[in-house]
């Protein structure tokens, strides 16, 4: 966990408004202020507020209001899963996403190396594509959901037809959530670390190669519990 002292400016405002929400224990719903009134009591410049109060959004944490009468204000926060960097904000129950969060781990190495013994040159193409759009996602939601259709055509692949089933029936519980990031380091480091490990797990599964999925999908589960900014 990275310390307070090298968070950014905007994060260490982002980590003060939430503890002012604990502290105060204010509702949902609650105003925290605008961000005008932010800037007077923190500080920091406009552009540094604004990003504060983005990062709190896409948390899941408030919703910003504009115009008069508008500003910061308590988003009413359903139940939320962790999926190791991602909080998953969910409709449904959260142990009900836990559990296709833990199923769809052990399957994962039962369907790539199913999908690298079946794989055909169409697929492989389809799959390299899907990685790309990963790579052009422009924030992290949208990264997620291109990460779980790449991961549902591999599934597409495997011959296994009852773990093919449940691992898409997984991927539906997740795509029904809210993703958010949670990190307060290197964001950028971190999306691309993720990013070369299924440009790894697709070329490993292009290969044919069982074996060389095994280390794919062991450095696939690595980079995703790797800190913010750590290297494999």
């Amino acid at each position: 966990m990275t310390s307070h002292a090298l968070m950014s400016r905007s994060e260490r405002l982002a980590a003060t408004i939430e503890e002012q929400i604990r502290r105060d224990r204010l509702a949902p719903g609650d105003p925290i202020g605008t961000l005008d009134e932010l800037r007077m009591a923190s500080g920091y410049s406009k552009p540094t507020v604004s990003e504060a109060a983005r990062l709190l959004r896409d948390r899941g944490a408030v919703t910003i209001r504009p115009g008069r009468g508008g500003g910061l204000f308590v988003t009413n926060r359903g139940p939320v899963v962790r999926l190791r960097r991602t909080l998953l904000s969910v409709a449904e129950t959260s142990t009900t996403v836990a559990d296709a969060v833990e199923l769809r781990e052990h399957l994962e190495l039962l369907v790539d190396q199913g999908a690298a013994r079946c794989r055909t040159d169409s697929d492989v193409r389809e799959l390299r594509d899907l990685v790309k759009t990963m790579g052009n996602a422009p924030d992290w939601a949208t990264f997620m959901a291109a990460n779980w259709s790449l991961h549902e055509r591999i599934a597409l692949i495997c011959p296994n037809e009852m773990a093919r089933a449940v691992y898409i029936s997984t991927l539906e519980h997740l795509t029904s959530t809210t993703p958010s990031f949670d990190g307060e380091a290197d964001f950028v480091g971190y999306l691309e670390l993720r990013q070369q490990a299924h440009i790894d797990l697709v070329e490993a599964i292009a290969s044919g190669d069982v074996e060389r999925v095994v280390g794919a999908v062991a450095t696939h589960s690595a980079t995703a519990n790797a800190p913010t900014g750590s290297q494999p």
